[in-house]
């Protein structure tokens, strides 16, 4: 079953909407993802480049002789990952309104995966709305602390 899904970039400026055929997403731990998204890994979901409409095209950049990426250059948001000689693209987790539903099915560029990073459930969890450091310069903005 196909649906659409929405998603863009941190300032709204880039918009986005993509057909998806499922739920699988996939970890790319490379380096060139690992430097593109400043991560420990780029989280991506692929899809046919004709299933994605942009509202505003996004800006490119050729991060290798091989590959561009999507991103906007008014907040930089790094939005995909696509091969120059076409294919599909695939569309960062993250950029999604809603990414909730997207499932890892697999690890690439494993050569430079850091292991320590993928099994982090034992690791104390901070809450932004409970962290009195990051609530607080939000009341001082005059906003409540975004999701």
């Amino acid at each position: 079953m196909t649906r659409a899904m929405t998603g863009g970039c941190q300032c709204g400026r880039i918009r986005y909407t993509a057909l998806l055929a499922d739920d699988e997403a996939y970890l790319c731990h490379c380096r060139m993802c690992q430097r593109a998204t400043g991560g420990f890994a780029a989280a991506f979901v692929h899809v046919p480049a004709d299933a994605v409409t942009w509202e505003h095209e996004p800006d490119w950049y050729d991060s290798s002789p091989i590959a561009r990426r999507p991103f906007c250059a008014g907040c930089g948001t790094p939005l995909g990952f696509r091969f120059r000689d076409g294919g599909g693209m695939d569309l960062t987790v993250g950029s999604f309104d809603d990414p909730s539903a997207f499932v890892p099915v697999a690890h690439a560029g494993a050569e430079s995966l850091h292991a320590a990073w993928l099994d982090t459930r034992d690791l104390p969890r901070q809450y932004s709305a409970t962290t009195e450091s990051v609530a607080k310069r939000w009341k001082a903005a005059g906003l409540a602390v975004p999701e």
